[in-house]
């Protein structure tokens, strides 16, 4: 019989067993899906500003350097170089002429969904190798993790971890 968690607050060998597990399986995360990024053609810088704009909708150049933590002239270089890969689009504010907006094109939507796509495979390729209980503490655990650091959750995953 497995032993559970105790129910009171966790010590502080459980927190840092815990917190040496999720950056054990990010590690792997990354290692797991990186394969697929550096095949798509488009540096990490660029899959970066891809992710910003695609997570913002659409961002106006500061926005993006900030989001970056670089300065809007490197930021623009990147944009530059997604523009002519028909990965970005600039689009002119129609209220004010002067603000730019970065939005991402048909081809990068294309492109992230199908890295998306491969990640997730990848990804489903180690879960199925996991025992059933052991991927459904997994979920479960996932689940409070995501809740816990604030990263939004789609609605649908929520109520099948639920």
């Amino acid at each position: 019989m497995r032993s559970r968690p105790s129910p009171h607050l966790a010590g502080p060998d459980e927190l840092t067993r815990a917190a040496a597990l999720a950056d054990a399986a990010s590690q792997a995360l990354v290692l797991a899906t990186s394969a697929a990024n550096d095949n798509s053609g488009v540096s990490a810088a660029q899959l970066r500003v891809l992710g910003v704009v695609d997570q913002a909708g659409s961002v106006n150049l500061t926005q993006l350097a900030v989001a970056l933590h670089t300065a809007p002239s490197s930021a623009s270089r990147l944009c530059d170089r997604l523009e002519a890969a028909d990965l970005l689009r600039r689009t002119a504010d129609e209220r004010d002429r002067r603000e730019v907006w970065l939005v991402l094109t048909p081809t990068a939507r294309r492109l992230l969904d199908g890295l998306g796509r491969q990640r997730q495979e990848t990804i489903a390729a180690v879960l199925r190798r996991m025992p059933p209980d052991d991927r459904a503490a997994l979920l479960q655990g996932l689940s409070a993790f995501a809740r816990a650091s604030g990263v939004p959750i789609a609605e649908e995953d929520a109520a099948q971890a639920s």
